[in-house]
């Protein structure tokens, strides 16, 4: 009768380490983190530009616009993303706007003011 009690008793404490480990294991295993990138709305350069023009990001991720170079500027999503603009012109240094990819697929954005000096761009959600 002893010796089944200590079985029983070794096999409870088993069990319990094991759990305990892959309790700790499965707590430190942490999802991605979602990023922000920042785009600048003109370039260093004193370029019309948005820097960098093409930016490839993850769904979930964050696309950060600061203001610049040579102001005023906005984001105007093209299409379906309509919804993302930001119209208001931004008239003072490091000012920002931030705007969130949820869906993947290909986003393109200009300036208004300065889309006929060819101030465009586009973000690539995967």
């Amino acid at each position: 009768m002893k010796l089944i009690h200590l079985v029983s008793r070794s096999l409870s404490l088993a069990l319990c380490v094991t759990a305990l480990v892959i309790g700790s294991f499965l707590m430190t295993v942490s999802p991605a983190a979602a990023e922000t990138f920042t785009v600048k709305m003109g370039a260093d350069n004193g370029m019309l530009a948005f820097e960098p023009s093409t930016l490839t990001v993850k769904v979930g991720d964050t696309v950060k616009f600061v203001n610049n170079k040579l102001p005023p500027h906005n984001v105007v999503f093209e299409g379906a993303a309509a919804n993302k603009s930001h119209q208001q012109l931004m008239f003072s240094p490091g000012e920002s706007f931030e705007t969130s990819f949820d869906t993947s697929g290909t986003y393109s954005y200009y300036c208004a003011p300065h889309r006929g000096a060819g101030m465009a761009g586009k973000v690539i959600v995967q």
